[in-house]
């Protein structure tokens, strides 16, 4: 590995450890056995390090969990991936626990100081593109607006349901339910999509 992943693995191993609000640069720094200035050099500062290290986590953790539901649901119809994928949720945010913690603590950070906002606004992005690209692989047949619109749509649950399951995991709504208001409102004859 170079310093980058370095000091990625390193910030990964410290926030786990002692929280977000307590890792300091010297501790990441140490922990990836490289220097201080590494991170200037390679992230600008602590906090971009810090949201870009949760950001590759949550994104292999949570990320690769869902991927591998969208892949198992891929025969199903639209509709029966989409519950699979939400009944599922709260066991894969159980898995990763200590990293949706601690990107919620980061989260609420950067929009009290903004400092490490640019990576977090990027992460928001990449996250919503590589939704598209896992349902575009496993249902090559519906359109883009169609892709995009599900990744959206997934993308803001998943975030939603992180934060009801850290305060009230009981309180999770089940794919089931999630499908059945998607399917009430999509059924509505009064429902209408602008093109």
């Amino acid at each position: 590995m170079g310093n980058r992943e370095d000091l990625l693995a390193g910030a990964r191993q410290v926030i786990l450890e002692r929280g977000v609000a307590k890792a300091t640069a010297r501790d990441i720094a140490t922990a990836a056995g490289v220097s201080l200035a590494a991170i200037g050099y390679h992230f600008g500062s602590k906090d971009e390090l810090i949201s870009a290290a949760l950001t590759e986590s949550l994104g292999s953790g949570i990320g690769d969990a869902m991927e591998a539901v969208v892949d198992e649901t891929s025969a199903l119809p639209l509709i029966a991936g989409f519950t699979a994928m939400f009944d599922r949720m709260p066991e894969i945010f159980a898995s990763n626990r200590e990293e949706l913690f601690a990107s919620l603590e980061n989260s609420v950070r950067v929009a009290r100081d903004k400092s490490g906002s640019e990576a977090l606004v990027d992460a928001v992005g990449q996250a919503h593109l590589g939704i598209v690209e896992v349902l575009r692989k496993a249902r090559p047949d519906l359109a883009d607006a169609d892709l995009d619109a599900i990744a959206k749509l997934e993308f803001v649950i998943v975030q939603s349901l992180g934060l009801l399951w850290i305060i009230s995991p009981e309180s999770l709504p089940t794919g089931e339910e999630l499908a059945r208001a998607v399917t009430a409102i999509a059924s509505d004859g009064r429902a209408t999509v602008a093109d």
